[in-house]
């Protein structure tokens, strides 16, 4: 396991344990004790005493036992419970307490499968994206319309699963480059970090397998055993779940017969293992396959013979070319193809009409899709392409490729990664009002911090952005925008509809026509309320810059603003009013740099004047970092602010800059202050305050 120091882990003492079952039990408050004290408590009381004594002390089997009776008010049920531990083999009492309480669930065959498919995958994390596209295959949310249902109904057995202490959440320092895939598809892009992945403790994990190998599971994990002495056993011909890790075998038997095999999972540990084109022949009824990391340059032929393949992952094969065969798989519903080296997708795509889910993410050579391919894919929900291909066809001009107009006739796509070259590709008359998760970057991916996000590059707001994506635009979470142009403002109001009331990060770079990032002179915007989640904004090298915000500015505007960086906007005279700055209560790191004509950083109106003078306004509570740099023209802050919070604090090269405290500072100000640096900064630093020294 890896592991640098082992330690025993010593059994609970009987007072202990007791205390621990009841906390379990009883959502951790011990005297309110739920279902045993309502219910004949006397009996129920001494019958939990005595299932507690049958976990030996062992804290997981504790836990695991509690977590299963915590809402069972049948009195018949703890006693069977009671005699199933007590008929356990001494030592796996733990085993016996996982087993009880996986015989006794009540959600279901479902989650039973998905417990006994986490615990087939491996050691180490799990991807939900991986979860996702296996549990899709083997039908276990087939009820449901929607791969946004079946995403849904995953989340909530998987919270189950560790409610009942059987999975455990990832951690957001680990690192998972050794178990493939990227850190998390745009489908969890929602779910908190730590729980994209998750993960089994050991012993978990090996009461599970132990559980998968019986009859009726037939769930069966084998690392470079002899297939052809393997199946000529029983085991091997009831098998409905095969994981298989090659890491010595180079070569696998010409064929298996598999007769009840639904889900056959190859891990190749050794890129030059052969797979015979008879291979797969025996296995008729197979629904999930994934031939990872394989050397092949063409698949097996005999994946013809899959007809009954709903799942097909063939990540990381970079030797793969020719993927034709997967044509006549009509019942597909998930391709996956990260990390491929595929250069085209063959015209043979076109029958797959119960694709739901393509991902194409870091298939770096693909070059050609030829036209009608994507809009033939009438089922598909989503479509990543991440680090993928780029040549995207421009509307109207002649060319082999597929035109992004296709993605119009995909009426159930909700979920859509794409990249492409320049804004010019993007379809005017483009309509994608149906997508409820899109990252949809030109020129390249920084990276994700929600599920809606647009970037464009070198694009005419008046020649590229039609209605469709204005509409996108309007409800996305993180918005970048690098030479814009046909325009002297970024973001607009259309009176008819609510807009940006969703954005939390608004980046603006090397747009020289731009004079004001919001223009609100329109007073119908102002019945709309104004970035009500904004957490950061980042202003570049916006040579004309006036004003950031131009116009009557709404009461709560930038309320949520957490980060501001503003740098080379050489005609920015100053920031804010201070009407605005008010209102800035959570704002805790501010950068302003290398703006030419930067004379303060906040400025009063003319009617504020007689209003502020004099005052100390609580201004940027909660500022921690303030950075000024290269700001010839800078004399003042502007009003006189305690910063209270104020951590670091750096002024650097201001030739004309004279106060930014006061001699007479609030009490508190700059108490919390850890790093000062002060340079270039003459008329200042002679009047530091000597509590700041």
């Amino acid at each position: 396991m890896g592991v640098q120091i082992c330690f025993s882990v010593a059994t609970l003492p009987s007072d202990e344990a007791w205390t621990l079952f009841k906390k379990t039990t009883s959502g951790g408050d011990c005297d309110n004790w739920g279902v045993v004290e309502k219910n004949n408590p006397e009996v129920m009381r001494s019958i939990a005493k005595k299932v507690v004594e049958e976990c030996e002390g062992l804290p997981m089997a504790v836990v695991t036992i509690a977590k299963a009776l915590k809402d069972e008010t049948l009195q018949a049920v703890w006693k069977i419970c009671l005699e199933q531990l007590s008929n356990g083999a001494a030592g796996k009492k733990v085993y016996s307490c996982v087993e009880w309480s996986y015989t006794h669930m009540k959600d279901g065959d479902d989650l039973k499968s998905l417990f006994l498919l986490c615990a087939s995958l491996r050691y180490g994390y799990i991807s939900m994206d991986h979860l996702l596209q296996y549990a899709i295959g083997m039908d276990f949310f087939d009820r449901f319309d929607t791969l946004e249902q079946a995403r849904n109904r995953l989340l909530a057995s998987v919270e189950i699963l560790k409610v009942l202490g059987w999975l455990l959440e990832g951690h957001k320092n680990e690192n998972r480059q050794n178990f493939g895939g990227s850190n998390s598809s745009l489908i969890f892009m929602d779910y908190p970090y730590d729980n994209k992945f998750v993960r089994m403790h050991d012993v978990i994990y090996d009461v599970a397998r132990e559980i998968a190998s019986k009859d009726p599971h037939s769930f069966v994990v084998k690392e470079d055993v002899r297939l052809e002495e393997w199946s000529e056993t029983d085991e091997f011909k009831r098998c409905t779940f095969i994981s298989l890790h090659c890491k010595k075998v180079h070569e696998l038997p010409q064929g298996l017969v598999c007769p009840e095999l639904q889900t056959f999972l190859l891990h190749n540990y050794y890129y030059y293992l052969n797979i015979p084109n008879t291979f797969f022949q025996g296995m008729k009824k197979l629904q999930v396959l994934e031939l990872s990391k394989m050397s092949f340059r063409t698949l097996p032929s005999s994946l013809d013979s899959l007809e009954n393949l709903k799942t097909l992952r063939l990540d990381g094969c970079h030797n793969l070319e020719d993927i034709a065969l997967i044509g006549k798989q009509t019942k597909l519903q998930v391709l996956s193809l990260v990390g491929s080296k595929i250069k085209q997708l063959p015209d043979e795509m076109v029958q797959l009409t119960n694709l739901r889910l393509l991902d194409l993410e870091k298939c770096e050579g693909l070059k050609v899709i030829p036209r009608n391919i994507l809009s033939s894919l009438s089922t598909l929900e989503c479509l990543f392409m991440r680090d993928s291909f780029t040549e995207w066809a421009i509307k109207g001009e002649s060319s082999a490729n597929a035109c992004l107009s296709e993605l119009s006739h995909l009426s159930y796509l909700t979920t859509l990664y794409i990249e492409m070259r320049n804004a010019k590709m993007l379809p005017k008359d483009i309509l994608l009002d149906n997508l409820k998760r899109y990252a949809i970057p030109a020129n390249g991916s920084r990276g994700l911090r929600t599920d809606r996000k647009l970037r464009f590059y070198c694009v005419n707001r008046s020649s590229h952005l039609g209605d469709g994506i204005s509409r996108l635009l309007e409800r996305s979470e993180e918005v970048e925008f690098e030479e814009l142009s046909g325009t002297n403002y970024v973001l607009f109001y259309p009176s008819n509809r609510e807009t940006f009331l969703q954005l939390k990060h608004l980046q603006v770079s090397r747009s020289h026509e731009i004079e004001y990032i919001i223009d609100s002179t329109d007073q119908q915007f102002l019945e709309h309320g104004a970035f009500p989640l904004l957490e950061s904004m980042f202003l570049r090298w916006l040579n004309k810059l006036q004003e950031v915000w131009h116009g009557p500015i709404p009461m709560g505007s930038f309320g949520n603003l957490k980060t501001l960086k503003v740098e080379f906007c050489s005609e920015l005279s100053y920031l804010f009013w201070i009407s605005t700055a008010r209102g800035l209560s959570q704002l805790e790191s501010m950068t302003v740099e290398n703006c030419e004509a930067m004379q303060q950083i906040i400025a009063h109106e003319e009617e504020s004047i007689d209003e502020y003078s004099g005052t100390n306004l609580e201004l940027f509570p909660n500022l921690q970092t303030l950075i000024l740099k290269q700001l010839p023209q800078l004399i003042t802050f502007g009003h006189k602010v305690s910063f209270s919070k104020l951590e670091i604090l750096v002024l650097h090269d201001l030739p004309e800059f004279k106060e930014i405290w006061s001699l007479r500072c609030p009490f508190g100000s700059f108490y919390n202050l850890r790093i000062l640096g002060v340079y270039g900064c003459p008329y200042l630093f002679s009047r530091v305050p000597s509590h700041l020294i």
